[in-house]
């Protein structure tokens, strides 16, 4: 279940994410400057962070606040978030 506000900017996030990619493809094929394609990777870099927090906020606001509140669910809610936690500081 996604927030569709979230969802919207989610998809339009990841939209910019794949033209940006698509850039440094070209960029890439025409050997331009390393400086240069290091600078596109790092921003398609901070994008996908950005895309991973509308992703997060959508699972807290839907899916954790539904586990929270549903007993027996709380220990579910608690291990995706360690899980998320560990993922990100990898």
């Amino acid at each position: 279940m996604l927030d569709q506000k979230l969802k919207h900017r989610a998809v339009h996030r990841a939209k910019i994410i794949a033209g940006q990619l698509d850039g440094l493809i070209k960029a890439i094929e025409k050997e331009e400057y390393c400086p240069t394609l290091l600078e596109q990777s790092r921003s398609i870099q901070r994008s996908l962070k950005s895309l991973d927090t509308f992703l997060l906020e959508n699972h807290l606001r839907t899916h954790v606040k539904h586990q929270m509140q549903s007993r027996g669910d709380d220990e579910k809610a608690i291990r995706e978030l360690i899980k998320v936690y560990t993922l990100s500081n990898k």
